[in-house]
């Protein structure tokens, strides 16, 4: 019996060895440098480590459970930030979502020089943030009249004075002016999502709307956006998660001394810049969670779907 069960582990082993020491190095690499850094933000977030002294261990620190989480919620300037997240992300979802749907549905149809338009709208996505960033901070600035430059400038040469405004300096909808470069640079790769998605649906299941007497708008409404379902789901998580942990292109086009542009992720970086890990390491979990909360009921979603 014994021989026998050795040999039984032995045959186990060498199904479920080689597998195991394949992935093994990337499982302990994520464990360590992902959940293991979070685990250690987290206890951060929980602590009174306000100073570099407290965070070096020269000075002690104690533990205050979610005290720093109750002070960020009660402090008007973080609320206002949470306001902008808020703000960028819908008009960064919105603007994306209805530009990439109807540039998909325009080249959906053969026209000539396809390739061309698809490339032209792709083209912002090779462009980094923070290069594109630095363009429409020129593009948003503030200035009107003998100051006008940028958009102003232009609206001012062809006589449209009444669209001139602040831009990123308006203190409520200054971050919506931000979320107009994101658009310009994600919305080609939504319209590739839709695009694949049309591209996807046989054409039988046109035809046969057709033969049973569907108008255009009926074809679109009972067959061809229900097959779109899945793609709009994904572009909403994908850029919905993008615009909450937005921070280089706000960074760019404004400062992390921009109040009315003022997200989350720039608090995390003024709280760590000047020495408060505490309270930057619970602005990260709080951004987390709120990630995780838009993430996790897709993954969830997903693996019904799957099963």
């Amino acid at each position: 019996m014994a021989t026998k069960a050795r040999r039984i582990r032995r045959t186990s082993w060498r199904k479920i060895g080689p597998p195991l020491l394949l992935i093994s190095p990337s499982v302990i690499l994520v464990g360590v440098f992902v959940y293991g850094l979070i685990a250690a933000n987290t206890v951060t977030s929980l602590r009174d480590a306000h100073t570099v002294a407290q965070y070096n261990g020269v000075r002690e620190t104690t533990f205050v459970g979610f005290e720093n989480y109750a002070y960020l919620f009660g402090n008007a300037d973080f609320q206002h930030s949470l306001l902008n997240l808020l703000l960028f992300t819908v008009t960064f979802l919105v603007g994306t979502l209805v530009l990439g749907f109807i540039w998909a549905w325009i080249l959906e149809r053969p026209i000539k020089g396809e390739g061309f338009f698809r490339a032209i709208f792709l083209f912002p996505m090779a462009v980094s943030f923070i290069a594109s960033g630095v363009v429409w901070k020129w593009l948003l600035n503030s200035g009107v009249g003998d100051d006008a430059k940028g958009l102003n400038r232009l609206f001012q040469m062809l006589g449209l004075d009444f669209l001139q405004n602040s831009w990123t300096s308006n203190l409520t909808f200054g971050v919506v002016a931000v979320a107009i470069p994101a658009i310009w640079q994600l919305s080609g790769y939504v319209m590739a999502l839709f695009l694949a998605g049309f591209r996807g649906i046989p054409d039988e299941l046109r035809e046969a709307g057709r033969v049973d007497g569907a108008s255009e708008w009926q074809l679109y409404r009972h067959i061809i956006f229900p097959q779109l379902s899945a793609v709009a789901l994904s572009a909403v998580i994908i850029i919905g998660h993008m615009a909450m942990k937005s921070f280089d292109l706000i960074m760019a086009v404004t400062d992390q001394r921009t109040y009315s542009t003022k997200v989350p992720a720039i608090d995390m970086y003024n709280f760590m810049t000047s020495g408060d890990y505490s309270n930057a390491a619970a602005v990260g979990t709080i951004l987390l969670v709120i990630v995780a909360v838009l993430v996790v009921p897709y993954l969830i979603h997903d693996a019904k779907q799957r099963r």
